[in-house]
């Protein structure tokens, strides 16, 4: 019996694991990667880098995503709680442009997996958060892409209203001006 739960998503490739808890008195433990539980739950990517951002309340990550070099992301909360968008940037996809969101936190443990082909962004809900994702190809600044957070085509419906943005992700492009594969 696997201790790793998989769910498929609305959008083809997109899955939400969860890991099982073991909690008693004195706190609890989850296994958050495994190869072999993953490879069984049918994710089989091999992962090259792990990168970690820690964000105060109300910061809007993204939209991001890399071409060439595009990776895919094991995504999951060390701490406190994130509205966690994606976006399908693949060309005659027949989601091309639709996004899916989903809370994370330290709470429930989910890991969502982002794959290639996907802008990727998130917002923090709680007071703050620390969140960690693993990527299936390295980190290539000059092939590096910013689609707005708020472009009116794709409409997100973020949990809020002000969100504090980098001036990078200020600068973002709408998805119909947007460099994707």
């Amino acid at each position: 019996m696997s201790n790793l739960a998989v769910t498929d998503l609305p959008l083809a490739g997109l899955k939400l694991f969860t890991p099982k808890e073991f909690a008693d008195a004195r706190g609890y433990f989850v296994e958050t990667y495994q190869l072999n539980k993953f490879e069984e739950a049918g994710l089989a990517e091999r992962f090259v880098q792990d990168n970690l951002s820690r964000s105060q309340h109300g910061v809007l990550r993204g939209l991001h995503y890399q071409h060439p070099h595009a990776q895919g992301k094991l995504v999951m909360v060390m701490e406190g709680e994130i509205f966690d968008v994606v976006v399908d940037i693949r060309r005659g996809s027949p989601t091309f442009g639709k996004w899916f969101g989903v809370t994370l936190s330290e709470d429930n443990h989910q890991q969502l997996y982002v794959p290639p082909g996907f802008a990727h962004g998130f917002c923090v809900t709680g007071g703050s958060a620390r969140v960690l994702y693993k990527c299936t190809d390295f980190y290539s600044p000059g092939n590096e892409h910013t689609i707005i957070w708020s472009d009116p085509q794709i409409g997100i419906i973020w949990p809020v209203t002000q969100p504090l943005v980098s001036d990078k992700d200020a600068q973002g492009v709408l998805l119909r001006d947007a460099v994707i594969p």
